[in-house]
């Protein structure tokens, strides 16, 4: 995807340590609402076996709670006459974030959805990282799926409000999203096939990540 998608919404980022001036240390969620004004996502770079050009995109909520990345060609599977390298398959988006001034922003939570085929004694696993860039922390979550397994699959990704980790105020950065499936064929028989996709019937499969706000400390 050479050009970069101008989108009305907002994202977050979720890293390994907080930014201990703007983490709340409270247990009981206290979110403000959403910035009122529009904010713009633009995709800088979209990279990875799974999300050849042109098959990823990004669109936001109306009222900037979540934004949504959909891909139409992400599949990772093993047997079946498919290539050797394509038991893992992987997508990074480097996003560029304009938030309005006096906002941040933390990922609340994120919905993975797509679908499983898996073979008695084979395995699938979905991974998600995502960081700051420059930054040298990076969160990781992973789901594994076992065989026989032949369903829509989901997984979530949530993080406890007191763990919640907040973008830095009043500086721009790249944030990451670095998703991942992969499939082991394990004990299952030599000329079965298994497969995972991050994909629909139609087309597409949304995977949303749901926002938390809140206003930067005044100066």
């Amino acid at each position: 995807m050479a050009r970069g998608l101008l989108l009305g919404g907002a994202i977050a980022a979720l890293l390994a340590t907080a930014f201990p001036a703007q983490a709340s240390s409270s247990s009981s969620p206290v979110f403000d609402d959403p910035p009122p004004d529009k904010i713009v996502i633009k995709v800088a770079t979209v990279n990875g076996s799974g999300c050849p050009r042109g098959t990823a995109a990004v669109a936001v909520s109306p009222d900037n709670t979540a934004f949504t990345v959909t891909y139409s060609d992400y599949l990772a599977q093993v047997g079946g006459g498919a290539p050797s390298t394509a038991f893992r398959k992987n997508c990074q988006l480097n996003l560029i974030v304009h938030v309005p001034q006096g906002f941040t922003y933390a990922i609340a939570s994120v919905d993975y959805r797509g679908f499983a085929s898996l073979q008695r004694g084979a395995s699938g696993t979905q991974k998600a990282s995502y960081y700051f860039q420059g930054s040298p922390d990076t969160a990781s979550r992973s789901h594994p799926f076992s065989g026989p397994y032949e369903d829509n699959w989901q997984a979530t990704d949530e993080t406890e409000w007191a763990q919640l980790v907040w973008a830095p105020c009043g500086v721009e950065r790249n944030f990451n999203i670095n998703t991942e499936l992969r499939v082991n064929k394990g004990t299952s028989p030599a000329n079965s096939t298994s497969f995972m996709t991050m994909d629909s019937t139609d087309g597409d499969i949304s995977t949303i990540y749901h926002l938390a706000w809140k206003e930067c400390p005044q100066n």
